[in-house]
């Protein structure tokens, strides 16, 4: 019995409640979905419908908030606080960095949505603005793909993964969700509060990247029924989920330096050539003319984007785009900003937001441009029937795109390669965050603990595909980050909180070292300044003293 607690124990390692917790509510949640799909999707509909209705406009805000709220951290007098001591410099080289933010990121949503969104925008205009197939349909379409994947949706990792990353590098604590909140809990973090905080988070995290390998499986499904004319149903796409299952679970048995790192230079090396190449043969002069208008767009309008909620309409375009987005992002929020601030170390917090919120924006414009904006071009002058294409099959969009570009085929073939390195970087990046929430914060947990994450994610993937497609996997995507959102804001809180105190910490220690050498300089003044007086003394001075003394 006792070398069958030390074999779990070197299985598991130091995990607790919130791992047999989550265990336990995942497993409630699959056996219920297996059993009664139809039943689980209608009553996530239901939540959605009356989270959507009720408090959409709180999405809005809260993610606009957090685009101010990081911003203004970056550029206070907080910005130059390093993430770690004041003298160490960061893990990764910026390139490296900047990579396994982006494929851990969103690299899957820009290659199925890349050409997906602008076109559906196109058949059905924003909000009503614009007659389906127009060019100012087409245009408003591009704005709104910039905005849904502009500084809102990248605001959502920098908090988690700042807050992340300041606690655990800056204080030396856990690598928990929870010990952002030890600024406001204090000692309740290490109670129920904190193992609710922690499993929340895990369950935000697995709904949302099953959602990425559900959706990375629908897009490596529609190229290969183009490219060698597989079928496209469910039954491929479970088959696809599986084989690159047992991708990640193989890297996931590797060092986070060499995995996670080489799979992401390689998905950056891979999707550059890809841009490059649609870049150069597609539509140049179009492309870096609608990034142009459409960055002005997109910076003119940001406000009044971001504020939307069309609450004198009866149409649902804003829950089922920009709210699905946010949340989207929210689901994402734990297991990306785990994983940013994890790579994170010796950086400063200024240079944190800006590698996380301005780079990564930028070259999700440049994608969105470059991808949707050559669908837009051959669409509207060439009739290349994209957009028909789309409304039959979501992720087909983007291989009907490359058909009209010379050796097509090939790069076809490439994206569904890209594709497919993408969700296994991304699913990686989850089992090693989870693994990290669920074994107390350790920075490496064991591989038997990572490779379990691994299965329920594809269990989980599979299962929302069953019950709902892609409907199902936005669905579950905005009903489980609302409540992570709340969380969020208060993390911001005790983030800015926890800065605030280190910040006057430093002021008061500042304050008394500088009185201290003051003192010191002032003693020493008053000996040199007594020293001077005693050699400048006049000789005869000192004589007349001397003989007043001796006449005495």
């Amino acid at each position: 019995m006792v070398k069958l607690r030390e074999w779990i124990k070197h299985l598991l390692g130091d995990v607790g409640t919130v791992f047999y917790l989550s265990i336990l509510l995942i497993g409630g949640f699959l056996i219920a979905t297996v059993t009664d799909p139809q039943g689980v999707q209608e009553l996530a509909q239901e939540v959605l419908d009356a989270t959507a209705h009720n408090f959409g406009w709180l999405y809005l805000l809260a993610t606009s908030g957090f685009v101010i709220f990081t911003l203004s951290l970056a550029f206070s007098r907080f910005g130059l606080i390093r993430l770690g001591p004041d003298d160490e410099p960061p893990e990764f080289s910026y390139s490296s960095w900047l990579a396994m933010i982006f494929s851990g990121g969103m690299g899957v949503g820009l290659v199925f949505w890349g050409v997906a969104e602008p076109m559906m925008h196109l058949s059905s205009p924003p909000l009503g603005i614009g007659t389906p197939g127009s060019v100012e349909a087409a245009q408003t379409g591009m704005r709104y793909a910039f905005f849904h994947w502009g500084f809102h949706q990248w605001a959502n990792f920098t908090v988690v993964g700042l807050a992340i990353a300041y606690v655990r590098f800056r204080h030396n604590s856990h690598g928990l969700i929870s010990e952002t909140f030890r600024p406001l809990l204090g000692e309740r973090v290490d109670r129920g509060w904190g193992k609710a905080i922690d499993t929340l988070a895990v369950l935000s995290t697995i709904f949302g990247v099953a959602t990425t390998l559900g959706l990375g499986a629908l897009q490596i499904n529609s190229g290969l029924s183009r490219l060698f004319e597989v079928s496209y149903g469910i039954t491929p796409q479970l088959l696809i989920i599986i084989g690159l299952g047992s991708l990640f679970i193989l890297s996931a048995m590797t060092p986070l330096n060499r995995g996670i790192r080489y799979l992401s230079n390689a998905n950056m090396f891979l999707a550059a050539g890809l841009l490059l190449f649609v870049l150069i043969l597609g539509p140049t002069a179009f492309i870096f003319s609608e990034l142009t208008q459409t960055l002005g767009e997109y910076l003119g309008n940001i406000i009044q984007m971001s504020l939307v909620t069309a609450p004198y309409s009866s149409e649902h375009w804003v829950q089922e785009w920009t709210i699905f987005y946010w949340a989207w992002g929210l689901s994402w929020a734990p297991f990306v900003g785990s994983f940013i601030a994890r790579i994170s170390r010796g950086r400063t917090i200024r240079g944190f937001v800006l590698g996380v919120m301005i780079v990564p924006v930028f070259l999700s414009m440049l994608w969105f441009s470059t991808f949707g904006g050559s669908a837009i071009y051959f669409e509207l002058f060439e009739h290349a029937g994209i957009a028909a294409a789309v409304v039959q099959e979501v992720p087909a969009g983007l291989y009907v795109m490359l058909d009209q570009l010379p050796g097509g085929y090939y790069a076809a073939i490439a994206a569904v390669l890209l594709v497919s390195m993408f969700v296994v970087t991304s699913a990686d990046s989850a089992t090693f965050v989870l693994g990290m929430f669920t074994s107390k914060g350790v920075l490496n947990p064991t591989r038997f603990v990572r490779i379990l994450w691994g299965v329920l994610q594809l269990l989980m993937a599979a299962v929302l595909l069953l019950s709902g497609g892609l409907l199902g996997l936005r669905t579950v995507s905005i009903v489980t980050a609302f409540p992570f959102m709340l969380l969020m804001v208060l993390m911001a809180y005790s983030l800015y909180r926890d800065l605030s105190l280190e910040s006057q910490r430093r002021e008061d220690r500042d304050k008394l070292l500088h009185e201290r050498i003051e003192s010191m300089l002032l003693r020493e003044s008053e000996r040199e300044l007594a020293r001077q007086e005693e050699e400048e003394a006049h000789p005869t001075a000192l004589e007349a003293e001397e003989k007043s003394i001796g006449d005495k």
